[in-house]
């Protein structure tokens, strides 16, 4: 059980891109979703967390990315705008059943129990 990860590629700077993340083999409706990335040489980053309530993003991507999510299609989000070099990075979503309302703190920690393998977004003209 993991999920699987779409729509990276290659973009210009300004641009936008959206990442889908579909889960194989499992359902969303009871999971929160979290969304990380690492660039080359540097630490594993978190993006933002969803329970199906509410959404916690990083500071270094607060109002440029915005997740959502298609439970019925076991499909969540990453909308991407105004990316630039630095958000060059792989890019992963991970999840845990939504266990108490805490789960996201653990997320954000990158504690889960699903993960996926990846697509990599390259920002660069």
């Amino acid at each position: 059980l993991q999920f699987v990860e779409f729509g990276g590629g290659l973009v210009q700077p300004g641009g936008s891109l959206r990442l889908a993340c579909v889960a194989a083999g499992f359902t969303l409706d009871d999971k929160a979703i979290g969304w990380f990335r690492q660039a080359p040489g540097k630490e594993r980053e978190a993006l933002s967390c969803n329970d199906n309530e509410s959404t916690t993003y990083g500071d270094s991507v607060k109002g440029r990315f915005t997740v959502s999510r298609d439970n019925d299609k076991h499909t969540a989000y990453l909308e991407m705008s105004s990316l630039t070099p630095e958000d060059t990075a792989v890019y992963y979503c991970i999840g845990s059943v939504k266990y108490s309302r805490y789960v996201c703190e653990d997320i954000l920690r990158g504690e889960a129990d699903y993960w996926g393998k990846g697509t990599l977004v390259t920002v660069s003209s």
